[in-house]
């Protein structure tokens, strides 16, 4: 689960943006003190994810709202669905509806893109792995999606683990050089992911020590010759545009791990709801 501080911080954020110095529409037209309740329902089938950070959106507009999550993140969602239940002032229900819903569309979107793939992974060694081509400001929350999904992290950030792709390659005059220099530069416990183009390429990440190695844009013959080159000394990641309709394919090739940013960076937000019932004054309230 998700730190609560965590999810506190990229909230309040999201709030700042869309609220700015205030909801005018619902001043305007809610009076201070009338009280709602909301139901949040889904609108479309796929995998739910993103539910605590949506409710609490409500929470820090007032602490005095009242959430209720029916259904926990990675259910199956259908429509009609109902994900949540929301009882308190409602000004504070108007005005975090269009936050909450971003919340939830984008990350349930992401799981659900995600599932999707992972269910095609089926019965073949390769897990399903994310990149850092996230939402700016979102990929705490998005990586999280992928998990939601079925799928695992790759690295968080540039400090999670040392990638040497094409242009760190070209820098450093060649993969044995650069893997060289990284190696004397991490500490033991920080593993060398190399990127290669090419069979020779992957030969002599080979023989310099790399950790892992990540076969960029390479087609399916050339994946099947390089497990077998590699017979299992590191594990071997396809990457490079590799689509839905491909990834079975890639997977039946025999690599060990499978990146697709496009469950994260291109990922149909799901179709979720909120409506609100009628609007009561103060003493309506319990």
């Amino acid at each position: 689960m998700l730190p609560l501080w965590m999810i506190d911080d990229v909230v309040r954020r999201a709030l700042m943006e869309d609220v700015g110095k205030g909801d005018l529409t619902t001043a305007a037209l809610v009076p201070e003190g009338a009280w709602a309740e909301g139901v949040i329902h889904s609108k479309a089938e796929g995998v739910l994810a993103g539910t605590p950070v949506a409710l609490r959106v409500f929470q820090l507009l007032d602490p005095n709202v009242e959430v209720a999550q029916e259904l926990p993140d990675g259910s199956q969602l259908f429509p009609g669905a109902v994900i949540a239940r929301i009882k308190g002032a409602g000004r504070a229900l108007l005005t975090g509806e269009r936050v909450a819903l971003n919340f939830l569309q984008r990350l349930s979107g992401i799981a659900t893109a995600t599932e999707r793939l992972v269910k095609m992974l089926e019965g073949t060694k390769a897990r399903l792995i994310d990149t850092r081509k996230t939402t700016p400001g979102l990929r705490l929350l998005e990586k999280y999606a992928v998990r939601v999904g079925g799928g695992y992290n790759h690295r968080f950030g540039l400090d999670g683990g040392v990638l040497i792709k094409d242009n760190h390659i070209k820098i450093a005059g060649g993969i044995t050089e650069a893997i060289r220099r990284a190696r004397s530069s991490v500490p033991h416990t920080v593993k060398i992911e190399v990127e290669v183009e090419s069979l020779e390429q992957l030969k002599e990440a080979l023989e310099a020590g790399a950790d892992v190695i990540m076969l960029d844009n390479m087609p399916l013959d050339l994946m099947r010759e390089a497990v077998r080159i590699t017979a299992g000394r590191v594990p071997l990641e396809a990457s490079g545009g590799i689509s839905a309709d491909a990834v079975r394919e890639v997977a039946e090739t025999g690599v060990d791990l499978i990146s697709v940013g496009a469950i994260t960076h291109s990922a149909a937000a799901l179709d979720i709801s909120m409506d609100i019932g009628e609007i009561k004054g103060a003493q309506g309230k319990r």
